[in-house]
C-alpha cells in the first residue's frame, strides 16, 4: 500500500541507491518511522474504513530485515521495499505532511528505481487502496501502469508495475 504523498515528477534522473540523503533505517529510527507512517496514512482511515496496512506494520522487523530507507534529519520520508523474484516490491512510501511539496516523494521514488536497478531487478511493483484515488493519477505520471484490481480481505487494491529501462 502506498501513500499519495509523492511530489510531481521532474525528469528521469534517478538517485543513486547510495544517495547520502536516503539511508538504510536503523533500529533507533523505529519511533520516527512509525510517526511518519502514521502521519502520512492516518487521514485515510475514515475514507477506506480500515487502518491502512503500513500503519499496522512491524516497523522494527522491517528495519531489521533491511527493507526500510529513510530521509531527513529528523526523518520526514521513507520507503519500505522488498526484493522479490523478478521485481522490487514497494510496500510503502510515506512523506510527513509537513514535508509535502519539497521533492521528498519524488526523490524516494527515484531511489526505489535506482535500488531495483542496482539489485538487477527489471521492474518495481506496488499496490494502493482503490479509495486512495490520488494515487490513480500519481503513479502513472511516474511510469507505473495499472495491471490488476483485486480485493484482499477488507482492502480493494490496485496493483501497479513500472518496467525499468536499463
Amino acid at each position: 500500500m502506498t501513500d499519495s504523498s509523492a511530489d510531481s515528477p521532474a525528469g528521469n534522473s534517478a538517485e543513486s541507491p547510495r544517495d547520502p540523503e536516503i539511508r538504510p533505517a536503523v533500529l533507533a529510527d523505529v519511533a520516527a518511522v512509525k510517526a511518519v507512517t502514521d502521519a502520512a496514512y492516518g487521514h485515510y482511515i475514515e475514507r477506506i474504513g480500515v487502518v491502512p496496512q503500513p500503519m499496522r506494520a512491524d516497523h522494527a522487523a522491517e528495519i531489521a530485515a533491511g527493507r526500510v530507507f529513510v530521509t531527513g534529519e529528523p526523518v520526514v520520508g521513507l520507503v519500505v521495499v522488498e526484493a522479490c523474484e523478478g521485481h522490487l516490491f514497494l510496500h510503502s512510501i510515506a512523506v510527513h505532511p509537513d514535508a509535502h511539496g519539497q521533492g521528498v516523494g519524488r526523490r524516494l521514488l527515484a531511489f526505489v528505481d535506482a535500488h531495483a536497478r542496482a539489485l538487477g531487478l527489471p521492474e518495481v511493483r506496488l499496490y494502493t487502496n482503490g479509495k486512495m484515488w490520488e494515487n490513480q493519477r500519481l503513479y502513472p505520471r511516474y511510469g507505473y501502469e495499472l495491471v490488476e484490481r483485486r480485493v484482499d480481505g477488507p482492502y480493494d487494491r490496485l496493483h501497479y508495475r513500472k518496467r525499468l529501462v536499463r
